[in-house]
């Protein structure tokens, strides 16, 4: 049987419905789709379990039917699977590299692969250096466009998406605490700080038996190579690129290494400082006086020792947190769990692959207590984005959902487009009749800074709007951010009372975190949403509450974290009087 990860398999499914879309096929790109999205999010190793179940097992998956489940069969014990070879030999392209370029979608590498060979990411970094786009009937504008996608490719490739690799990181903490003889083990580094990129994952560990736990390690099913093995780490290649390390540290001086290899460069150096000056010294091994160790078992104890509250990883940047310690002002971040519902979802009704009846009960499993259905508006009609008679319509099924349920509830929203003027694509009176409405940029990236300054501004002046979605725009290695004076559209925020949203799907991480603290500082109010998709994206939600930490947030910052009478008693409060 073949050593695949969830990710690799998803690749695959994923790479297949992308070759149908390339032929023109229906249906089934979205079958294949789904099914990817659902093995990657999957919480048990897939290759476990159809080693377990067979094809049975693999029928768990939510999106996998009897077809499916066959090609991840034979995936796993012949490495391929006979529908993505016939694509594949028709149309000889690896189009998921391509597609991770903005711009380029799988018609787009039909295109280029019909016209000009076009078969990899390298070869269409050739075509565009000897400027054959145009000449194979691309325009200026778009043989532009992809020659800066392919730009910002290279810049963002050495590091992963957070939110795509930890689902990998925890399910390697999760065995390596079960390895015989271990007793305690982290993540350390970024992936500790939840950065919203990472380098390569970093594990350490205690145990009886160091050489059995790295042994065990370096058999991972997602390991391709051991790079280096020693008597303390083991260095490791995994199927998707990525580095991963295992340290065995000595269970005395665990705290100590762990807060070493989690703080980031600036904190330990400043941490170290404060050490000197109090006749103390700090490193990897231990907190020291004279040549007695007086800390290192844990973290809470080295700063303890310090005369300094624990600080929690994710601020640990060096930008103020050992002063604001030393002061008694550390604020006590928005923990994990509490954000109450989500206000940015998206359903069939646009582009979303869920009913709101689906994304309504996925949300409830999660333990959620309401969710606001924010389709798209007509501006966006690729998707059959909603007019005002579409978006009566959907009230109407919303209030027919909510009927149904017990103990949730559905809000009646908007994401509303915001357009080149500033004005929305939705009257006044369909965004009156509305619980909650969200307005975001998808169009004019290319404004300057000024004139998306004053657009956006001019948006949040509209008494309707609640909310500002995605501020930014961008996509994490596929497309920058818009130009926009951050401050200025902060400081309209705080006037207007206009939440600002950190959005949390794992490409967009939109408020950043440096704009959270900005908006935190300024007593703007935040909201964390998902931008759910489908049901699986619903599980984002924390990786938005990590954003929110490492901006300094609390629990009072976020509007979401309210239950819903008081979250619907603010809602009906007219934005100048709400606090």
């Amino acid at each position: 049987m073949k050593r695949l990860s969830n990710r690799e398999i998803a690749d695959k499914l994923e790479e297949t419905g992308e070759l149908y879309q390339m032929q023109g096929v229906q249906f089934k790109p979205r079958a294949y789709e789904r099914a990817a999205g659902e093995v990657a999010a999957f919480g048990q190793n897939v290759a476990d379990l159809f080693k377990a179940k067979g094809k049975r097992g693999l029928r768990e998956i939510p999106g996998v039917g009897p077809g499916i489940a066959d090609h991840i069969a034979a995936l796993l014990t012949k490495g391929e699977f006979s529908e993505h070879k016939k694509l594949a030999k028709k149309t000889p392209v690896k189009v998921h590299e391509l597609t991770r370029i903005e711009n380029v979608g799988p018609m787009t590498a039909r295109k280029l692969y019909e016209k000009l060979g076009v078969r990899s990411v390298a070869d269409l970094r050739k075509a565009v250096k000897a400027g054959k786009l145009r000449k194979a009937g691309f325009s200026a504008k778009m043989e532009g466009k992809i020659g800066k996608g392919l730009k910002f490719l290279k810049a963002t490739d050495d590091r992963k998406i957070l939110g795509y690799i930890l689902p990998t990181a925890e399910r390697f903490l999760e065995r390596i605490r079960a390895i015989k003889g271990v007793k305690r083990a982290s993540i350390t580094g970024s992936a500790r700080r939840a950065e919203e990129t990472i380098g390569d994952m970093d594990f350490i560990a205690t145990s009886s038996d160091s050489k059995g736990a790295m042994e065990a390690f370096a058999h991972f099913p997602e390991v391709t190579e051991v790079i280096d093995r020693g008597r303390e780490m083991t260095t490791v290649r995994l199927k998707n690129g990525m580095h991963a390390d295992l340290m065995v540290v000595p269970d005395d001086a665990y705290g100590a290494i762990l807060h070493h290899f989690t703080g980031g460069k600036d904190h330990n150096i400043q941490l170290r400082t404060l050490a000197l000056k109090k006749g103390l010294m700090l490193n990897e091994f231990g907190l020291w006086k004279g040549k007695k160790r007086i800390a290192a078992r844990t973290e809470e104890e080295i700063y303890a020792k310090m005369g300094l509250p624990f600080i929690p990883p994710e601020i640990r940047t060096g930008e103020g947190e050992i002063e604001a310690a030393k002061a008694g002002k550390l604020p006590t971040l928005i923990p994990y769990g509490s954000v109450r519902g989500d206000l940015q979802v998206q359903t069939k009704w646009t582009d979303g692959h869920g009913t709101i009846a689906e994304m309504a009960a996925a949300a409830k499993k999660l333990g959620r207590e309401y969710l606001a259905v924010t389709d798209h508006t007509k501006a966006l009609a690729f998707i059959h984005g909603l007019d005002a008679k579409k978006v009566a319509a959907q009230g109407r099924e919303i209030d027919k959902v909510n009927a149904k349920m017990r103990g949730f509830t559905v809000l009646k929203g908007s994401e509303c487009d915001i357009l080149k003027d500033g004005s929305l694509d939705l009257d006044d009176r369909t965004l009156g009749s509305l619980d909650f409405v969200g307005a975001s940029v998808h169009s004019h990236f290319k404004l300057s800074a000024e004139a998306q300054t004053a657009r956006v501004i001019a948006a949040m002046k509209n008494p309707h709007v609640d909310a500002i979605f995605h501020l930014t725009g961008r996509k994490i290695g596929k497309r920058p951010p818009i130009d926009l004076d951050i401050l200025e559209i902060l400081k309209a925020a705080k006037a207007t009372h206009t939440l600002m949203e950190i959005d949390a799907y794992p490409d967009r991480s939109d408020l950043r975190d440096e704009h959270v603290r900005m908006a935190v500082q300024l007593g703007v109010k935040l909201v964390i949403d998902t931008d759910a998709h489908e049901e699986r994206h619903l599980k984002y939600l924390d990786l938005g509450v990590a954003i929110a930490r490492r901006g300094w947030a609390e629990k009072r910052d976020v509007i979401n974290t309210k239950p819903l009478r008081e979250l619907m008693r603010w809602l009906k409060t007219p934005k100048g009087k709400r606090h």
